[in-house]
């Protein structure tokens, strides 16, 4: 197993692209730290993984402070971040209400500064670690109707490639993801046509799995990507090319 004995908080870690890591890093042997907003899907998911959950909203500090303090505590390290927590609450510019960007804001990208910043000292002092952060195509393509989410993700690309500069000569790699349409509950709402529009846009004709974005996560975190920091790795079929 790739990951035997590593200890992996997953923020998002209940649902969609989050529950499917919890799998992945638990079917490789990994300590699962399955950190979610909805307490019975924490509950639930660390349960099948035979893991550890908290339910923590990630744009709150002391929160995510209480995580890391409860991670430490129980497994005396931490070897990877994956900061996959995410929401969307899409306007047109013209729209977009003042409590929709700042939520968004909130929870994609202080969320990820928050949960870095009071994870990164216990990995300094192990001399290593893995941060995964979970961006998307639109943070570089910009997308109608998600100004909030698309400078979210934008912001997620430059502060990866910032803490790779500033982390890597400490044993800390950096890297992010850029999942593209990928098949999630919302998904599941779209008219057929929508999404037929959306496949048509994609090289490989057809719409990503979660699991596609989870196994990435997983090779990142393993020895196999020892030498890859600061990348921007596309998840997307095609749609950025």
């Amino acid at each position: 197993m790739k990951l035997a004995g590593k200890v992996v908080i997953i923020t998002g870690g209940a649902g969609g692209i989050g529950k499917d890591a919890s799998v992945c890093f638990a079917n490789e042997g990994a300590h699962v730290v399955v950190v979610d907003c909805d307490p019975q899907q924490v509950e639930k998911v660390a349960n099948e993984v035979n893991g550890f959950g908290l339910t923590v909203d990630v744009s709150r500090r002391d929160q995510v402070d209480w995580m890391v303090s409860e991670v430490i505590n129980r497994y005396g390290k931490i070897d990877v971040l994956i900061n996959n927590a995410g929401i969307t609450m899409d306007a047109t510019l013209v729209k977009m209400t003042q409590e929709q960007w700042d939520r968004v804001i909130s929870i994609n990208q202080t969320g990820v500064f928050h949960c870095t910043q009071a994870v990164v000292p216990h990995m300094i002092r192990e001399g290593s670690g893995r941060i995964i952060n979970t961006s998307s195509i639109v943070g570089r393509m910009g997308n109608f109707g998600q100004t909030n989410y698309a400078a979210s993700k934008a912001a997620v690309i430059a502060m990866t490639q910032t803490w790779a500069k500033e982390l890597g000569r400490k044993g800390i790699l950096v890297n992010a993801v850029a999942p593209g349409f990928i098949v999630t509950p919302m998904t599941d709402k779209m008219p057929e046509s929508v999404l037929q529009g959306m496949k048509e846009k994609i090289a490989l004709r057809r719409l990503g799995q979660p699991r596609d974005v989870a196994n990435v996560y997983v090779f990142l975190a393993s020895d196999e990507a020892s030498y890859i920091n600061g990348a921007v790795i596309p998840v997307d079929g095609g749609l950025s090319i």
